[in-house]
């Protein structure tokens, strides 16, 4: 793999509430190489856009580090952060309420150029007009609101935005859950097309595997806001050892109705992250729980190239071989 753009090392993002802490994120860490797509993929719930936002500061992390082009972004001040804003961007998964209905287009997509006094009136149009063309539009739809385009129009718009800045770190947060299939794969091709002629380094957040899997060129799977696998596309597909990526992955709908896949179908709902169970936070829903899983966090075990998974079983194979 290449060099990494951004390196998150025990990132944790806790939230207190009148019922204890709730644990969103806890002590994650993984690299996103420059120029590739990370798949961040989990249940609702597993603390995927947490982390995503909290990468950005757009929510402060509690603790850990975000370094990013080597900067930890989180020990810069306002004006640093703020600086470092024109080079990372996020395309919001709903495109109907990221967007402010009461902006015209041309002024929703000019807003961050604004923001941090870019260019003059013409210029700031000029650079709509290109951007609009960009992502497969007209220059002339600059002067509508959201609410006169359709879902995958809007999105179009919401990615036009994003790279406004000419940002090289892009968070994309579920940008293709509300939209049609159809039009999903044209975003999907699109977002592949900008990633090649900008060299842009993205994190893409989804629960849909069959679309990460088209888009990614390494996976991390979360659940109850750690990290429990994580590794190139390709062998984690084809060979998945977490028990919780097994089952995400045998859930995938086969193209062809004939064919059956067998289905690991997990027991109840994800825990509460006020209390998530000791030692393995997935044991209490896991096939394959052994009384070692309670025993302490799991360890990040390496079953393939650049592929680690974090379950006690494996570690304690590795233990006596």
């Amino acid at each position: 793999m290449s060099e990494p753009l951004l390196q998150i090392r025990n990132l944790s993002k806790r939230f207190e509430t009148p019922r204890g802490t709730v644990h969103a994120v806890n002590d994650v860490s993984f690299d996103i190489p420059r120029g590739s797509i990370t798949g961040l993929v989990g249940e609702s719930g597993s603390g995927k856009t947490t982390l995503g936002r909290s990468l950005l500061r757009l929510i402060e992390p509690s603790e850990g580090q975000t370094i990013f082009d080597g900067t930890d972004l989180n020990r810069l001040d306002k004006s640093g952060l703020r600086a470092a804003r024109r080079r990372m961007q996020i395309i919001f998964q709903d495109p109907v309420s990221s967007l402010n209905p009461r902006l015209r287009v041309r002024d929703v997509i000019a807003e961050g150029l604004r923001a941090h006094g870019i260019g003059n009136a013409r210029s700031r149009r000029d650079k709509v007009a290109e951007l609009l063309e960009e992502v497969g539009l007209s220059a002339d739809h600059m002067n509508r609101f959201p609410h006169e385009f359709s879902g995958g129009q809007r999105q179009r718009i919401g990615i036009a935005r994003a790279l406004a800045l000419e940002p090289e770190f892009i968070v994309a947060d579920e940008s293709v859950s509300a939209l049609d299939v159809s039009i999903q794969a044209q975003v999907l091709n699109l977002l592949l097309d900008l990633r090649e002629k900008r060299n842009l380094t993205m994190l893409f957040i989804a629960h849909d595997l069959s679309v990460v899997e088209y888009l990614c060129d390494q996976i991390v799977v979360m659940y109850l806001g750690r990290v429990v696998e994580k590794g190139p596309s390709r062998p984690l597909y084809r060979n998945p050892s977490h028990p919780y990526t097994q089952a995400l992955l045998s859930a995938i709908p086969m193209p062809d109705p004939g064919l059956e896949r067998s289905r690991t179908l997990l027991k109840g709902d994800i825990p509460s992250p006020l209390h998530p169970p000791s030692g393995c936070v997935f044991r209490t829903r896991c096939p394959k729980a052994a009384e070692i899983c309670a025993a302490g966090t799991p360890e990040p075990v390496t079953v393939g190239q650049f592929h680690q998974s974090y379950c006690k079983r494996i570690e304690g194979r590795h233990a006596t071989t």
